[in-house]
């Protein structure tokens, strides 16, 4: 039972730092990656689409990402979407290929982009410590319907608070890892 509450706990907190890696991911830096668009959708004969099953993305040089659709006709669909998925990026198709010139950060938007970053940050602090709580109450409905030991209840709220601490310190290091990448010029 408490082995339960503890491992659905980890689970779930593992699961909240994956997602605010995803969520830093598309924060962009000054730099290009293709990872930028994974999230950009396309209208693919009338369905939503991303844009990496309808086209090959790769890196032209560090500050220009290539588009190169299965089909000739994408390019202007995929042109379009990606200006429309408001990341700040002016994508130019050139022939057949679509070039997305990062644009360099001001220093104005940088900070935007920090405060942006620590607001994530603060969320998925947010989603740990509700998971914590989470767990607690679960021991406390186990201590009260007497499946669980005082001892055992208290050493397990421990482990659980030490997982939270262990996850928080986590997103603490990817949040100083991100502000770094965006502080670099």
């Amino acid at each position: 039972m408490i082995a339960d509450v503890k491992k659905t706990a980890e689970q779930k907190m593992k699961k909240t730092l994956e997602t605010l890696k995803g969520d830093l991911g598309k924060v962009r830096t000054g730099r290009a990656h293709a990872g930028l668009l994974d999230h950009v959708m396309v209208d693919y004969y009338g369905t939503p689409t991303p844009i990496a099953q309808v086209a090959n993305v790769t890196l032209i040089d560090a500050r220009t990402i290539g588009v190169s659709p299965w089909e000739k006709k994408m390019a202007s669909v995929i042109e379009k979407a990606i200006r429309d998925a408001d990341l700040g990026l002016n994508p130019a198709t050139m022939g057949e290929m679509v070039r997305v010139p990062m644009p360099a950060l001001t220093e104005e938007r940088r900070k935007e982009l920090i405060k942006v970053v620590r607001h994530e940050g603060e969320n998925a602090r947010v989603a740990v410590r509700n998971v914590r709580r989470d767990a607690n109450n679960q021991l406390k409905d186990l201590l009260k319907q007497k499946k669980a030991a005082e001892d055992e209840e208290r050493r397990a709220q421990d482990d659980i608070q030490k997982l939270t601490d262990r996850h928080i310190a986590e997103i603490d290091k990817l949040l100083q890892q991100k502000e770094a990448d965006l502080m670099a010029v």
